[in-house]
This record gives C-alpha cells, sequence and structure tokens, in this order.
C-alpha cells in the first residue's frame, strides 16, 4: 500500500487488482451476449437498432468475404469511416478474419493518409464514399489493391433512407461510381450470408488494432494493441464504472470517433464488455445532431471533451431547456484539461457525475480516471485503474522514482500496453523499457496518488531560460470569463530566444482586449509565465476529439507577432 497510495480511494466494490484476466478477447464476449440474448441491442442508429445476433452474422459474412478475397491473419485492414453499422461490422469481420483493424481518420489530408496505408500496408480498404476518391487518387503509389465502398444510408430507417437519397447523396459526394475492380460491402454482405465462421484463430495474443498517434510530436506511428489488452483495458473500465451503470441497460453514446483510441477501446470495449446498446454518432462536432440523438435515445453515459462539453452547455435547445439530460449519470472528459466551471455546470445540468480520465494510445486507453462516487481533486486527472502503476520519474534521464508533488515524466506499467509500434523496433525500444512506458508528459502524483498532469515534455516552453508550461497559462486564461477557447505554445523571439503566446477565442458576445487578459494573467502567474504575444482568433485547430493543435498554431506563427486587440 505504501507504493500505491491511491488503492485507499477507490469507490467502494472496485477491486484492488481483476488479475487473472481471462484468456479470451473481445469476439468471445460478442458470442457469449449472442449465446445469452441474441435479441438484445447492441446498437442504434439514427433510430434503427441492429442486435448482436444480427451484428454476428453480418460480421460473420464479412470475414468470409475477407477471406475469400486472400485476407490472411495478421494482415492490415484499412477503415476510412465514420461511426456507422458499417463500421461495427467490419471491423469484427476483420478481426474474425484474424487480421488487424486499421481505422483511419477520414479527414486526413492525401500526404496523411498516403503515409498511413503506406506504413501499414493494407491491401484492402473499406471506405465510405466521401473518401472514395480520395483514396483512389493515392491507390497507384501504395500496395492498396481493392476498396470497399459503403454508403451511409445502408443502414438508415426507410424514411430518412429516401429523404437522403432525394436532398443529400448526391450534394454531399455520396453518389460514386465504382472503378472495375472495387466492390460495394452491400453486395459483399449479401453474397456471403449464412458463410460458415472462417477457420481462424484468434489468439488474444494477437494484434487486433493498429491506430496511429496523433502525431503531436513528430510523424505520426502506428501503435498496435493486441486482443487481450483491448479486452483488459475494457474490463478496468467497466469495473470502475460499475457503481453508477447498469449491464445490459443503460445505453451509452459512442460518439468518439473509432479511429482514436477513446472511442475504439474506451467506449466500444466497455460497451461490449457491459452489453450496454451503444448510440452512434457519426459526427460530434454536428451539435445539432447530437442533441437530437441525446433527446431520443436517453443514454445514461455520454463521454466526450471539453470542448464538446462546453457547446452543448451553449447550445441554444440545452439554453433554452428544451432538451432534458437527467438520463445522463456519467460523463467522462479526455483529451484536453477538464476546467472546474464546465465540470460543475454540466454535473448541475445532468444531476450525474463528471470524471476526468488520462490515458495514451499506447497504454490501449485505460490508464487514469477520476473516482466516480468518491473525490474529485481539482487539476487531477484521477487515479490510476485496478492493476495500473504509475511513476514519476526524473525528466531529463527516464530514471529514478519522484517523492509526491515533484514533477517529472510519467510513467506507466500496466498488462493492457501496446504490442509496439508498426515495424519500428527501435521506437518501441525507446517508448517502453524494462516494462514502463515513458509517456513523454509532465506531471506528478500528490501523496494520494492522485495524479496531475503537467504538459507534454516537448511543449514546454523555455523563455529566458525559464521553464513555462502551456497547460498552466491555458487554464488561467481560460478562466476569464470572456474567454472560450485558448491555445499556448512557444514563438521565436530575438530577446527571450522562445517567448510565450497565447492565441485566444472570445465567447459570443463577450468583449475583451489584450491588456485585460494580461492583467488577469499577471495576477495568477509568476511574470515570466505570462504570455508576451496574444492573438485574438474566430477558431483554434484542433483534432477530432478537441485537442487543441499548439503544433500547428505555433508553426503558423511569424517570428515575435505582435499584440492584437479584439476586433
Amino acid at each position: 500500500m505504501e507504493t500505491k497510495p491511491w488503492l485507499k480511494h477507490y469507490d467502494e466494490g472496485v477491486p484492488h487488482s481483476l488479475r487473472p484476466y481471462p484468456q479470451s478477447t473481445l469476439l468471445d464476449v460478442v458470442r457469449d451476449t449472442v449465446r445469452r440474448r441474441p435479441d438484445h441491442p447492441a446498437l442504434f442508429f439514427k433510430g434503427r437498432g441492429i442486435s448482436y445476433a444480427q451484428l454476428d452474422r453480418l460480421s460473420d459474412a464479412f470475414a468470409a468475404a475477407l477471406v475469400a478475397r486472400g485476407v490472411k491473419k495478421g494482415d492490415c485492414v484499412a477503415l476510412l469511416l465514420v461511426n456507422s453499422p458499417q463500421s461495427i461490422i467490419t471491423q469484427l469481420g476483420i478481426w474474425k478474419a484474424g487480421a488487424i483493424a486499421v481505422p483511419l481518420n477520414p479527414l486526413y489530408t492525401e500526404r496523411e493518409l498516403g503515409h498511413a496505408l503506406a506504413e501499414c500496408s493494407a491491401e484492402i480498404a473499406v471506405v465510405l464514399t466521401p473518401f472514395y476518391h480520395k483514396i483512389k487518387g493515392l491507390q497507384p503509389h501504395i500496395s492498396l489493391r481493392c476498396v470497399i465502398a459503403t454508403n451511409i444510408k445502408e443502414y438508415l430507417p426507410p424514411l430518412p433512407r429516401l429523404l437522403f437519397t432525394l436532398f443529400k447523396e448526391k450534394r454531399e459526394g455520396h453518389s460514386i461510381t465504382l472503378r472495375p475492380g472495387d466492390l460495394w460491402l452491400r453486395d459483399l454482405l449479401r453474397l456471403h450470408t449464412g458463410a460458415p465462421h472462417p477457420d481462424v484463430v484468434v489468439e488474444p495474443k494477437s494484434p487486433a488494432l493498429l491506430l496511429f498517434t496523433g502525431g503531436t510530436t513528430g510523424t505520426p506511428k502506428g501503435a498496435v494493441s493486441s486482443h487481450h489488452s483491448i479486452l483488459i483495458a475494457g474490463t478496468q473500465l467497466h469495473a470502475w464504472f460499475s457503481a453508477v451503470l447498469k449491464d445490459w441497460e443503460d445505453v451509452i453514446m459512442l460518439n468518439m470517433p473509432l479511429f482514436h483510441i477513446y472511442g475504439n477501446v474506451g467506449i466500444l470495449a466497455t460497451c461490449l464488455i457491459g452489453r450496454n446498446p451503444m448510440v452512434l454518432v457519426p459526427n460530434p462536432r454536428d451539435l445539432d445532431d447530437l442533441v437530437t440523438t441525446i433527446r431520443k435515445t436517453r443514454p445514461a453515459f455520454l463521454p466526450g471533451t471539453p470542448t464538446l462539453f462546453i457547446a452543448l452547455l451553449n447550445h441554444p435547445e440545452v439554453q433554452a431547456k428544451r432538451v432534458n439530460l437527467k438520463s445522463v449519470k456519467l460523463c467522462i472528459s479526455g483529451a484536453a484539461p477538464l476546467l472546474d466551471e464546465t465540470k460543475n455546470r454540466f454535473e448541475t445540468l445532468t444531476g450525474g457525475r463528471m470524471v476526468e480520465g488520462y490515458a495514451l494510445t499506447e497504454s490501449t486507453m485505460a490508464s487514469v480516471v477520476s473516482p466516480v462516487l468518491g473525490t474529485n481533486k481539482p487539476g487531477a486527472v484521477g487515479l490510476p485503474l485496478p492493476d495500473v502503476e504509475i511513476r514519476i520519474a526524473d525528466a531529463e534521464t527516464g530514471y529514478g522514482n519522484l517523492p509526491p508533488g515533484e514533477v517529472g515524466e510519467v510513467l506507466i506499467r500496466a498488462p493492457q500496453l501496446m504490442l509496439g509500434y508498426w515495424r519500428n523496433q527501435e521506437e518501441t525500444a525507446a517508448a517502453i523499457r524494462d516494462g514502463w512506458l515513458h509517456t513523454g508528459d509532465l506531471g506528478y502524483l500528490d501523496e494520494d496518488g492522485y495524479l496531475f498532469i503537467v504538459d507534454r515534455k516537448k511543449d514546454v516552453i523555455k523563455p529566458g531560460g525559464f521553464q513555462v508550461w502551456p497547460r498552466e497559462v491555458e487554464e488561467v486564461i481560460a478562466s476569464h470569463p470572456a474567454v472560450a477557447e485558448v491555445g499556448v505554445a512557444g514563438v521565436p523571439d530575438d530577446y527571450q530566444g522562445e517567448a510565450v503566446k497565447a492565441w485566444v477565442v472570445l465567447g459570443k458576445g463577450r468583449e475583451a482586449t489584450v491588456e485585460e487578459i494580461r492583467a488577469h494573467c499577471r495576477e495568477r502567474l509568476a511574470a515570466y509565465k505570462v504570455p508576451k504575444y496574444f492573438e485574438f482568433r474566430d477558431s483554434l485547430p484542433k483534432t477530432m476529439v478537441g485537442k487543441v493543435l499548439r503544433r500547428e498554431l505555433a508553426a503558423g506563427d511569424p517570428a515575435g507577432h505582435p499584440s492584437r486587440r479584439a476586433p
């Protein structure tokens, strides 16, 4: 207990360890659910439900189709989809064929997409129709030999499907003509309906998922997780949330994209292990659609990011109290710092609890989460989950075990760490040393074992030799009542070498000057941490999960950019 002080602060009923984990996979979990309750709803999409028995049959058919087209155990199959029934069907089918699922961000540029496809050497890709031409343009330069296309309308209920065909299909780029050699997913599923389950042994230790890291520290790398890692992570989260969520009954929103570890493991695996029906949201940035979906499905669990929760709080339907959010028992916020004000406002709105989480693609999602019922400390991302260990090492050397309150690099040891970076032993060896994942994040543990993240090692700004952590400055600026969003990064400076700069988005109808925000900072920050430069913007570049892209802000900034007042 001396080395794991966090165990004393677990919610009642949460075990300190879940070992031994069953030597099985999520495919085994799905089969068990089909055996026990075949008609139980697996997912809902735009008013249409799909049962576990249907999901099992459809994914069997896709697995048979892949095997018939030469996909072998260990091959990569790329997915360029939004959250939809097709994304779940195809991922399970890929696994049943013994292959590795590679969900990719549809918003990747051609350069980024080409890099990812070349890295994983996928020969088959499943693509939503609006992205078909993008991937076909890349095909001559990569190993891709077949594209399987699917239209979002294929799983819509009859009336929405008709309306989509009449008013959106052509206008939004969903109407395409396949080129020779390519196939429609619907035709493949129809052709292989009733086909026997592929004669492929899927072992827990086998690679299952290849997700590309966000690239915030350079060129994205493919982190590979095993089937067992995904099962373990989902089991840990399921145990952590079981204090408030009911298996089989409570509806969970799958609104985070499946090409991100948050959506694919954090939500999908948790849903499957708890047998919780999932509501698929194709575009979480479409807030009108998200609000409508919440209104209709009344979820018990709403995952998100601070950006999403702030946007929901400011949505006209929510502010006018025309949306009842009292069904929401639990929210989890990740990918960016959560402000106390946002947490408190959302808990008041829902009557439920909001917790914060911290994880990496390399740790196969589950790492640290705030207690659901216990103490939530302001600024802390939570406690290590069962069987997860955290220690703080010297930031320069990566060695040692620093005492409580001292900032260093966050190291993680857990049974679900990634197998490694795809075909990159050197980077893998640098990331995982003696069983510990070196996260590249700076943070500290307090005396109770709560983890506080300070910032990324490579994002540290050094004005005049001092060290400034962008996250600390962002939290101070975000606490100003006129500020809606903020990003902070280092920019070149003739005098300091590197200077602190803040990019600020003001709230709707709000006004503020640079001097007002600077004065706000001076009251709360040491002088060397106060931004030298400010820039007001209408929006900030973000990842699909709402994380501000500091590197992009800094890269587009001319040296010594002067402060500017809001228009």
